[in-house]
């Protein structure tokens, strides 16, 4: 196997099972609240939304440390290293106080803003657990930053592992504290679990060597321009995750032309389609990971991480298409979804095989660009795919279901291509410095 395959194999599968456990979360805690009745699971639903678009801040300071640490750690620089640890914790630290308090104010507009007036059961219970789970951002988002520290000193297994124990207490706690204080035991076992977790990620850091050799070395920079450095790093690619948070809202939307049916069917399926997108991304991280700790390697070394991440991802990519394809009927049937539903969900994953493989390719490519400092150019590639998604999907709507997935796919194929001209635009631009030199 090729070396460049085998480290990014060995990044990504703790990191696949990492976002699994991450999701499952939701999952545990709308499967004993649907015990309450429909209003408590709008309230937890909705909750769980917020925290999804949350995770698009926490991204900032979250990623923007992994690559730097990463950066540092190719370079054997534990200085560097201790500069983007501190600065890390310093963006927390200036963005958390800020989305708790003011999250926690505005904490009952909020559920109407999403809910509206029309529920008003689901509003109070929506304003109760976002009473707890709003302060709990700040253990969430201590919890995303001590995962980026760790994924970039090349230690993806242990934020695995502090997914997992999450994930176990809350699968314990939840029917117990759920049974006790209804919806707003849902949001304290789930913030309680997640301290535990923290305080065992703040016991790996310790423990981590490389950590324990930058944390006696002198910073390579003061926090301030860490920090500055951290936001600048990170920001594009919160922004990216927001654009295409914002875009899955919108289709969903667009989705809802075509009736009650179609939006149930296509939620479903969106769903299932986890499983296989979260594997792409989890090829993501470990390109980033691998890419910023051969930083120092030259761009022969870059575009080999670039064919090794996009052939993994590709092969997942083909495997999921044909799987959903194959077992779109008992996927559907496991759901408990009607026939009329079943149907539509049924259409939808045989349809969408060419969007899933043209997606693993352009994700995995992504942290190619993003290990290698290029963050902005992929983010401006993904706001063009974003705004030629949205219009092409509304006017193929017409088509149900299979018009929906032709637009996916179509707008994917216009990224691709995108990132494409840019690889052969950096490939010009190195031909014609190397011959320049050649030439003096």
């Amino acid at each position: 196997m090729n070396a460049h395959r085998r480290q990014l194999v060995q990044l990504a599968h703790p990191v696949y099972f990492s976002l699994l456990a991450s999701v499952a979360s939701g999952l545990i805690n709308t499967v004993w609240v649907s015990r309450l009745g429909g209003a408590a699971v709008a309230a937890v639903a909705v909750a769980t939304n917020t925290e999804n678009v949350l995770l698009g801040i926490a991204l900032v300071f979250a990623s923007g440390t992994t690559v730097l640490v990463a950066h540092a750690r190719g370079a054997e620089d534990p200085g560097a290293v201790r500069a983007a640890v501190r600065g890390g914790w310093a963006l927390w630290g200036l963005v958390t106080p800020v989305v708790v308090v003011g999250g926690f104010l505005a904490r009952e507009p909020l559920a109407r803003l999403v809910l509206g007036s029309g529920e008003p059961a689901a509003l109070h219970l929506a304003t109760g657990y976002f009473a707890l789970s709003l302060p709990g951002m700040a253990v969430f988002f201590a919890q995303q930053l001590v995962d980026g520290i760790l994924k970039g000193a090349g230690d993806t297994r242990t934020p695995m592992r502090l997914a997992l124990l999450a994930n176990g207490l809350i699968l314990v706690c939840d029917p117990l504290l759920i049974h006790r204080y209804g919806v707003r035991g849902a949001a304290a076992s789930t913030v309680l679990c997640r301290c535990v977790a923290l305080a065992a990620g703040l016991l790996a850091l310790r423990r981590n060597a490389l950590l324990r050799t930058a944390a006696r070395a002198r910073a390579a920079e003061p926090v301030p321009a860490a920090l500055r450095r951290t936001l600048t790093t990170g920001l594009p690619m919160s922004a990216d995750f927001t654009v295409r948070q914002g875009g899955a809202l919108v289709l969903v939307a667009i989705v809802a032309r075509l009736g009650v049916t179609a939006v149930a069917a296509y939620a479903i399926a969106y769903k299932v389609m986890y499983v296989a997108t979260m594997a792409f991304y989890s090829v993501r991280q470990a390109a980033a990971i691998h890419t910023a700790h051969t930083q120092g390697a030259g761009r022969e070394a870059r575009r080999d991480i670039g064919r090794q991440a996009v052939l993994l991802s590709g092969a997942l990519g083909v495997t999921a298409a044909v799987l959903f394809a194959a077992a779109a009927p008992w996927i559907m049937a496991a759901f408990g979804a009607g026939p009329e539903v079943a149907g539509q969900g049924v259409l939808f994953l045989r349809c969408v095989g060419p969007y899933l493989l043209l997606m693993a390719c352009f994700i995995a490519l992504g942290g190619v660009f993003e290990g290698g400092g290029d963050a902005p150019a992929l983010l401006a590639v993904t706001v063009v795919g974003t705004a030629v998604q949205l219009p092409l999907a509304y006017a193929l709507s017409g088509l149900g279901l299979p018009g929906v997935c032709l637009a996916l796919a179509l707008s994917m194929a216009v990224q691709c291509a995108a990132v494409a001209a840019l690889l052969r635009r950096a490939r010009r631009q190195e031909e014609t410095e190397v011959s320049f030199v050649r030439a003096a």
